[in-house]
């Protein structure tokens, strides 16, 4: 056997032994949902009296350890009936927005399962299983908003428009969708996170709601990591180098759509410009925040060959660069030096 035939066999044992892998963690992840997943209607007690969104309305106050309007000083200096009145808008608008995210996710994966996979794929139950989930979502983040009572309307004008590119995208440029679909799950896994982690007293609509997205979207985001470790490196070399521009890109953009709150809700309560641009754009503590909510992906896109010295100059240039974590969901530890 030529050195070459050498070669070869042993690239095709590794390939192999790579999909073999892959198989296996999707089968874990689906029978992860089957072993435990949730229902939002059996498993939230909406009807416990300590659920109902007049009780104990301090607890509807912006916590300051995790949204960067609740330790704005413009906030903390408002009369405590209108921290109150601004948090509930604020938190049923980011229920809102989680809603309008899985929406889109499922419209993206329900086509790309059910017409570009093979018959025996994997990938095709496990997707099943988490669009199960997601539409339990969506129905958790309804009820929470319709219980508050606030009409918000979740994302931006921008997103709406855009909406419909999301099932084009599943279907043409997959390996994009599913970095598409970090770049909303991150954020909202992480400022929750933050939030429990943080032991503040929020209401008990809150904690129910976080408690089971928490749960379920640990599956959904290992298997968007291991989607993109197992098919990024099939992709030919220039489409990996427009791959690892594309990441942090679509990282900002689909961040931003998520943790920003819509021109409505800042005019609704007469929040200064100065304000808004501070809170999400201008200072370096806003500019620190959001960068941190992609540690984890920064740390993929290493793993995956997409931190390139190009890639590099675009996390910079777009301010969400930064350390990577040494595990995901590693807490960030404010002033802890980068791993």
């Amino acid at each position: 056997m030529t050195m070459t035939s050498v070669a070869a066999k042993r690239d095709l044992d590794q390939v192999v032994e790579q999909a073999m892998q892959y198989a296996e963690k999707l089968m874990l992840l689906s029978q992860g949902s089957v072993d435990k997943h949730f229902d939002p209607f059996t498993d939230i007690d909406w009807d416990n009296p300590d659920f109902d969104p007049s009780a104990g309305p301090q607890r509807w106050i912006l916590p300051a350890s995790a949204d960067p309007l609740g330790r704005h000083p413009w906030y903390r200096a408002l009369p405590v009936e209108q921290q109150i009145e601004i948090g509930k808008y604020r938190q049923a608008n980011i229920a809102k927005v989680g809603l309008q995210f899985e929406s889109l996710l499922i419209s993206g994966m329900v086509h790309y399962t059910a017409f570009h996979l093979d018959n025996g794929s994997r990938e095709f139950r496990y997707c099943t299983h988490e669009m199960t989930e997601e539409l339990n979502h969506t129905l958790m983040f309804q009820e929470m908003v319709n219980r508050i009572g606030e009409d918000v309307p979740g994302m931006g004008p921008v997103v709406r428009r855009l909406r419909h590119l999301v099932v084009p995208i599943a279907n043409s440029f997959p390996n994009l969708f599913f970095m598409a679909v970090l770049g909303g799950e991150e954020p909202i896994d992480h400022i929750q996170k933050q939030i429990l982690r943080s032991g503040e007293d929020v209401h008990p609509i809150m904690r129910g709601v976080m408690a089971i997205h928490i749960a379920e979207e640990a599956r959904h985001i290992s298997f968007a990591h291991e989607y993109l470790k197992h098919h990024v490196p099939e992709a030919g070399p220039v489409d990996r180098l427009v791959l690892s521009v594309m990441m942090p890109v679509i990282m900002w953009i689909v961040g931003r759509a998520i943790v920003t709150p819509p021109r409505a809700f800042f005019e609704k309560y007469d929040i200064p410009d100065e304000v808004r641009r501070e809170l999400f754009f201008g200072s370096a503590d806003a500019r620190k925040v959001f960068s941190d909510y992609f540690v984890d992906v920064r740390a993929l896109a290493q793993e995956i060959g997409l931190m390139n010295p190009l890639a590099k100059r675009v996390w910079k240039l777009l301010r969400i660069d930064g350390p990577t974590s040494r595990y995901r969901s590693e807490p960030i530890r404010r002033g802890a030096t980068a791993a």
